[in-house]
């Protein structure tokens, strides 16, 4: 059986490790589903979800160097992928205008220096030292 990324096929868990699962696909090949592709939820200890010999509904999501990467939870009908922010980022960052934007950096700017003076002046007890 020809594997593709994208493609949704049944496997059986052949091990578990604590980063991931082990599942055998049809035709003897073994992928890899990596903890973070299990649950849609935070998954601490695989053991809680995952079984050996658990048959599971795997989505081939990467082929790279003769590996393959599994993930269980985008082969559930329901998955919906959730955009990753970039670094610094805030929700609806990119729409915000250049004005919005300049805004809210300059209240979160005056909240850090605010949180800083206080936390000197605590740690000073108030005599001399740091001036802002």
């Amino acid at each position: 059986m020809s594997l593709v990324v994208g493609s949704i096929v049944e496997g059986v868990v052949t091990g578990i490790a604590r980063f991931g699962a082990f599942v055998e696909l049809p035709g003897g090949i073994t992928g890899l589903v990596h903890i973070s592709e299990i649950a849609d939820a935070y998954v601490k200890d695989v053991n809680d979800y995952l079984k050996k010999e658990d048959k599971v509904r795997v989505k081939v999501i990467e082929i790279e160097e003769g590996k393959i990467k599994l993930s269980i939870k985008q082969a559930d009908p329901n998955y919906e992928e959730r955009k990753r922010r970039g670094k610094g980022e805030q929700p609806g960052g990119p729409n915000l205008s250049f004005e919005e934007k300049l805004a809210r950096f300059l209240k979160e700017s005056d909240e850090r220096q605010q949180d800083l003076k206080r936390h000197f002046v605590s740690k000073r007890g108030g005599r001399g030292g740091y001036r802002f």
